[in-house]
C-alpha cells in the first residue's frame, strides 16, 4: 500500500499541467483563476525556478492575506511559503519570518518554519524560539482541529538545523510530550544541538513502533541527522523500500560530507550495499 501511494504521487507529478516559467509568474501574479495561482507557487518551487521575478512574484503571494479558500485558510501562502524555502533565496528570510510570527494560519506558520530550516538563516531563529513560549503546557491539541496550538515539530526542527543551542532548555520538556512526532522533532533536534547518540537512539527505538506513521517519522529524522549506527535498522524497518532509501542517502550523504579521504570509507560503502539490496 505504500508503495502505491509513491507511485501515486509520481503519477501525479508526472500528470499536472506543463508550464513556461513565463505562464507561472503569469499565473502567480494574477487572482482571477486562484485554482492557476496556487498551482504556479507550487511549480515554480518544485522545478527550482531561481529567477528574481519568481521570487519576486512569490514574496508578493506570501504576503497576500485577501485570497483565502472556503473555509478560512490561506493556501496561496502555504504554496509560496514552501516554494520560498525551496529556491534558497535569503531574499525571503524576513517576509517568511513575518508570516511565522503574524499569520492566524496554523498550516501557514507551519510552512513558513519549514521554508525558514531550509533557508539556515540565524535570523529566524528568535522568531521560532518565541513560538516556544508557554512550553509543552501550551503544546495542547486545538479543540476541533487535527493539529496543536503551534506547528510544534516544525519549529523544533528548524531551531535543531540552525543549531539553536539557546533553544536546549526549550526543547529538553517537548521529548516528553504525549505526540511521538513532537518527541522526534525533539530528539532530531538535539541530537543537532549535542550530537550525544542517547537522543539519536530514541529515535532508533521509534523505528520498532507498530504504528507505520510513527516508523515513518523516525525513519526520516534518521535520514536527516545522518545517524550511521542506525543504518542496518534502518535497512530492515518494515515500511516501503523508497522510505527506507530516502534514510539511508541521508546517513550516507552525512559520511560522504565528513569524509576527508579521497576514497569512500567501509562505513559508506556497506551503506551503498544497503541501498542497492533495496533496488
Amino acid at each position: 500500500m505504500e508503495d502505491n501511494k509513491q507511485q501515486n504521487a509520481q503519477s501525479e507529478v508526472e500528470a499536472a499541467p506543463s508550464l513556461t516559467v513565463e505562464e507561472a509568474i503569469a499565473n502567480l501574479q494574477q487572482r482571477e483563476d486562484l485554482s492557476d495561482c496556487y498551482y504556479a507557487a507550487w511549480w515554480l518551487g518544485r522545478f527550482r525556478v531561481r529567477e528574481p521575478a519568481a521570487i519576486a512574484a512569490l514574496i508578493t503571494a506570501l504576503e497576500d492575506n485577501e485570497s483565502r479558500s472556503p473555509d478560512g485558510g490561506y493556501p496561496l501562502q502555504r504554496n509560496a511559503a514552501k516554494a520560498l524555502g525551496k529556491l534558497g533565496d535569503r531574499q525571503a528570510v524576513e517576509p517568511l519570518i513575518n508570516r511565522l510570527v503574524s499569520s492566524d494560519d496554523f498550516y501557514v506558520r507551519e510552512s513558513a518554519a519549514q521554508a525558514l530550516e531550509m533557508l539556515e538563516d540565524v535570523r529566524a531563529i528568535p522568531a521560532l524560539i518565541k513560538r516556544l513560549d508557554g512550553g509543552i503546557e501550551a503544546a495542547t491539541p486545538v479543540p476541533g482541529k487535527p493539529h496543536l496550538t503551534q506547528p510544534y515539530e516544525a519549529i523544533i526542527e528548524a531551531l535543531g538545523k540552525l543549531r539553536a543551542t539557546e533553544a536546549i532548555p526549550l526543547i529538553i520538556p517537548f521529548l516528553e510530550h504525549s505526540v511521538e512526532k513532537v518527541q522526534f522533532a525533539a530528539a532530531r533536534a538535539m541530537y543537532q544541538l549535542t550530537e550525544e547518540s542517547l537522543y539519536a537512539e530514541r529515535l532508533m527505538q521509534g523505528l520498532k513502533n507498530d504504528k507505520l506513521q510513527v516508523r515513518r517519522a523516525a525513519l526520516l529524522d534518521i535520514g536527516m541527522i545522518g545517524y550511521l549506527p542506525a543504518a542496518e535498522l534502518v535497512s530492515q524497518t518494515p515500511v516501503a523500500n523508497s522510505l527506507r532509501l530516502i534514510s539511508l542517502k541521508g546517513i550516507l550523504e552525512f559520511q560522504l560530507k565528513n569524509n576527508l579521504l579521497d576514497s569512500l570509507s567501509p562505513e559508506s560503502i556497506q551503506v551503498l550495499g544497503m541501498m542497492d539490496d533495496l533496488l
